[in-house]
This record gives C-alpha cells, structure tokens and sequence, in this order.
C-alpha cells in the first residue's frame, strides 16, 4: 500500500480517515475510475472501539460489493440463529433469508478494516497511514485540499478538488469547516463491552432486563462481543481502577443478563481491556460544502444501542460516492448533487434515528418489545431496499449468497 512519496499530484477525492466509512467510499469512487487518495493517521490493522456486529443491512452491503467471502474467510463466523429474551425466557430464531442473504457477521474492526482498505487500493486508491489531518487548503471558501504531518513529523500536503472527511465522531474535517450540527438528541445510556473467551455462543444474542441490555456477537478466535448497556449513573458508579476488570465486567453481566453470563460459565474469560462509552451523542451533522463532505460518524452518529453503525456507514457511503460521482463524472452542478446526498441520509436514517434515541431510555416490558418489532421491521425495509439498488459502477455483479 502506498504511503507517501507522491504529494505532488491533484487528485480528484481526498478522503480523510480508512476505516469503514473511508474505505468503502473510496473503493467506490475509484472503481468509478476517478483519482482518489485517503489518508489516515494509524493502519487499518489498528483495532478501533466498536461492537462490530454488522445487522442484515451492512451484510446486504458487503454481499453487493462482494466482500461478504472475503469477511467469511477471514474466520469470522457465520451468524446464522438470534437469541432474544429477558431474565424469564428467550427464544432462539434462525437467521431467514431476505434480501440475498442468509447469515450475519461480526468481524474482528482490524479485520474489515484492513478487508476494506486493501479493497480500495485494489480498486486504484491511494492509501497514506500515518497522517494526521491539521488544516485545509482553501482557496477562498472552497476547500482544495488537506495539510498535516506525517508521525515522524514530515509535513504533507494534498490537493483535491473534494475533501471527504470520514474521520469519525471527533472528526476533524467537520471542525475545521465548522459543521454546524442540524438534529441531536441526549441520552444517559452507558456500555461496557469486552472480548470473552470461553463462552458457548449460539450466535448473536439480545437480553433486555431491568435497567439493562446485554448481548454478544460471536467473532474471530472464537470469542464474543460481549456487551452491557445500562444509565449512564448505574455504571459510573462501578469502581473503575484498583479492581480486576474482567471479573468486574463478568459480575455486571451476571446481574444484567443471567442467562447470557450461564453460557459464559466458570470458563470464561476477558480478553484485552474492558472498552466503555458512556452518553454518546445522537446527532446529524450537515453534510456537505464548498469542496467537502461527510460520511460516516463524522456525519451522523447515534448511540449503538441499535448496532447499526457499520451499516449506516455502508449505505452512507454509496450515497456519496453516487452524489460525487454525479457531480466529477456526470455533470451534475456540486451543491445539487450534494444537496441531494445530505437529504437522502437524513431520509433513510430518519427511522433509526428514533427508535435509538427511545431504545436508549431502556423502556420497560412491552414499550421495549414494540421497540424492538420496530428495529426488526425498518431493518428489514433498508435492506430490501439496498438489495434492489444496481451494483455499482466499476464493480463486479455479486453472486447468490
């Protein structure tokens, strides 16, 4: 993968940021053939914080853009049942087939990033790791470019004539062209999560209980995501140093998810660091300028009570890979087409929006239940929808999964 020898050139996209959102709208751009280049300041390699369970939407994704092979052989293991319930009952589905697909996933972040990045570098992108972002190149109010430092503190300059800022929640593209955000709504919800060895996981699981949610999504090594939501002041109160972690994190899912944490059992264990967030923002941010955009988290970021970010990032991405590639290739005035792309995902988000930012209240008995058939039934719309949607230009037509 190319680093940074050539800083000369304009290219026609620089997209700051290679994880999910970065990477997928660069691979889609240049496999519409146009000059792109993404920067970001560490490898895709690098594991990044994120539950990681990809639902039906990003799944439909990856099987269009025919990377879902890619994920399986990578060892990420075939999701094909769900398990929902509370602390008395729970009720194990099969993953149905819909949408072309038949089986979920949950890799491993430095896996699908990694996937995803060398997919846009086959694609011809250009791919530059450690690179932080510090300014723009503007030229009046546009922005015609992006200036940082490599780590070892030699300075780079792009130039492009767009700058995609995919630099996730603290990006740093939408501070310096100060997008002003355009709906928000704050909730009290905080999660735990970890990696843990030894359970028998039966596939994805979902457990509501009281001032709590819990589930696990099976990975690589035959680990699981396993994760804790409950208010943000339960979980503040729990000792955070001066304890072991893992058996701390343990003991809280026992109490939240006692028929999740029976399944971890006496052998069970936390791998790697007990990851936390808590009161994460639910926000839109404006997408789209004078030579700029947003995609990803950088754009739009909701709590990930509904694990829906990945997908978000896929579908995300190809609206602004179309709007881009309308504007560079097709003619389209640049505001129109943007204009277009900003109010297509504030459209096709509108319905995830709310039930996440409900969802994040932990609601109790039926209002949680109803909220749930809601999440099942807008899923199920957004990826019908994808599947119907033409492959992408540059890329091959997927085979039945």
């Amino acid at each position: 993968m190319t680093r940074n020898e050539t800083q000369d050139q304009t290219y026609d996209v620089a997209v700051v940021g290679a994880r999910c959102a970065g990477s997928a709208t660069a691979r889609l751009l240049a496999a519409r053939g146009l000059r792109v280049v993404v920067l970001d300041r560490s490898e895709p390699t690098r594991d990044v914080f994120s539950t990681h369970g990809i639902v039906r939407p990003g799944v439909v994704q990856l099987h269009r853009w025919g990377l879902l092979d890619a994920v399986i052989d990578s060892g990420a293991p075939a999701v094909r049942e769900l398990t929902v319930g509370d602390p008395e009952w729970e009720r194990t589905l099969p993953v149905k087939a819909r949408a072309g697909v038949d089986r979920l996933v949950a890799p491993r972040r430095y896996v699908l990033d990694d996937l995803l990045a060398g997919a846009a570098v086959e694609a011809g992108a250009e791919l530059r790791t450690d690179v932080s972002v510090t300014e723009l190149l503007r030229d009046g109010e546009r922005v015609v470019g992006v200036a940082g430092r490599t780590r070892g503190g030699d300075p780079v300059r792009v130039r492009a004539r767009h700058v995609v800022g995919a630099d996730g929640l603290r990006s740093s593209v939408a501070r310096l062209v100060g997008a002003e955000v355009t709906a928000s709504c704050t909730t009290d919800l905080a999660a735990q999560y970890a990696y843990v060895e030894g359970g028998a996981w039966r596939g994805y699981e979902f457990h509501a209980g009281h001032d709590a949610y819990s589930g696990v999504f099976p990975t690589h090594d035959d680990a699981g995501c396993v994760f804790v939501m409950r208010p943000a002041h339960l979980l503040d109160e729990r000792p955070a140093r001066g304890e072991d972690r893992g058996r701390a994190f343990l003991d809280l899912l026992g109490e939240a998810a006692p028929r999740l944490a029976a399944r971890v059992g006496d052998d069970g264990r936390v791998v790697g660091r007990v990851r936390s967030g808590s009161r994460l923002p639910n926000h839109r941010r404006r997408a789209h300028g004078p030579g700029w955009s947003l995609v990803g988290d950088a754009g739009y970021h909701r709590d990930p009570i509904t694990g829906h970010g990945i997908s978000d990032a896929f579908n995300h991405a190809e609206l602004l890979a179309e709007a881009l590639g309308g504007w560079l290739l097709g003619g389209r005035p640049e505001r129109a087409a943007l204009a277009e792309y900003e109010a297509e995902r504030d459209a096709v988000s509108a319905d995830l929006f709310r039930i996440t930012r409900d969802l994040a209240t932990l609601p109790h008995g039926a209002r949680f239940a109803e909220l749930q058939s809601e999440l099942g039934a807008a899923l199920d719309r957004e990826a019908d929808e994808l599947a119907a949607r033409p492959t992408p230009p540059g890329l091959a037509e997927p085979v039945a999964a």
